[in-house]
């Protein structure tokens, strides 16, 4: 247990494209046990970052450690819920066997998942309502399905960080219901999770943290200080539309 250190430290990140810069010198340390929001318009970084952080793409600068270590050490501590339509769903495989590609980690390479493997990714099935669908195809799953079948697979690693990437994006009253329900019994046993999130409407519902961000970091804190007009308006600039002017709600529209 390294619980001196942070989740998730990174320092002074810059991430470019053809030498145009995504991410600018982006510094924060995040608390341990918290749901935090990564919110911010298209093309922000939000991606991105969490991309970067995971060592999928480089970085032209800085740094990013796990609980004070580099990710390639501490791959066990993270789970990892990519963006939807970035899975081939079309793969030969059914809804379990993708649940149990989360306990590689704990197996390493040469060993082949077991009854317990199995056990576990049943359980983590159950967890999203998805049990009944193990022997299911992924092709053959709705959109919402098939985000819950990526959720029982992280939780399958039993990381401590989780990087969750626009889970919310295009799924049913129900499904969202249910991933916010999962993200609280994730926080509850001391994990910590980050969300690219869209919808401003429900930030400081669903997230104690929020991390405002258009390619530099606009600010990082609570909730409930951070989530103002002001903040907003600076992050989002002209692509914001106040749709309620109560202190107590904001409701916009920021496509």
């Amino acid at each position: 247990m390294q619980e001196q250190h942070r989740p998730l430290s990174i320092k002074g990140l810059t991430v470019a494209y053809q030498k145009k810069p995504v991410l600018q010198n982006i510094t924060f340390d995040i608390p341990e046990g918290k749901l935090i929001g990564i919110v911010g318009p298209n093309g922000a970084g939000k991606s991105t970052l969490i991309k970067a952080a995971l060592g999928l793409i480089p970085r032209l600068t800085g740094d990013v450690s796990i609980y004070g270590k580099p990710y390639r050490e501490q791959r066990k501590l993270v789970g990892y819920v990519p963006q939807r339509e970035s899975v081939d769903w079309d793969f030969p495989t059914s809804a379990l066997d993708v649940v149990m590609m989360g306990r590689y980690g704990h197996l390493g390479w040469f060993k082949r998942p077991g009854s317990k493997e199995r056990q576990i990714a049943l359980e983590c099935l159950e967890k999203v309502g998805m049990a009944d669908f193990a022997g299911r195809q992924i092709s053959q799953l709705s959109g919402g399905q098939q985000q819950r079948i990526f959720l029982a697979r992280a939780l399958a690693q039993d990381a401590r960080l989780y990087f969750m990437d626009e889970p919310f994006v295009g799924v049913d009253a129900a499904t969202e219901k249910a991933i916010i329900t999962l993200l609280n019994e994730l926080k509850k046993q001391g994990k910590t999770v980050l969300v690219v999130h869209h919808d401003l409407s429900t930030v400081k519902e669903y997230f104690d943290w929020v991390m405002l961000l258009n390619v530099k970091l606009m600010g990082i804190g609570p909730a409930d200080e951070l989530f103002t007009k002001e903040n907003l308006q600076r992050t989002y600039g002209g692509r914001l539309t106040l749709l309620n002017r109560s202190d107590d709600a904001i409701f916009v529209s920021a496509r």
